[in-house]
């Protein structure tokens, strides 16, 4: 007769609806705002300036 398999137990763990209680009030803080703010669907709005790089002149322009 085959041993039984203990590697994985009969019923799972039921998931845990709540999240976490914070530590602190600070963390409570950052908790709320990172739900608040996630997900992020829209991109960070970064400037990143202009490039120090002079215009090509055109290629094709002809020669006077």
């Amino acid at each position: 007769m085959p041993e039984p398999d203990d590697r994985a137990s009969p019923t799972p763990a039921p998931a845990n609806p709540h999240p976490p209680v914070a530590d602190t009030h600070e963390e409570a803080l950052l908790d709320e705002g990172i739900e608040e703010t996630f997900p992020a669907s829209d991109p960070v709005s970064v400037d990143a300036g202009k490039p120090d790089v002079p215009p090509k002149a055109p290629a094709s322009a002809p020669k006077p």
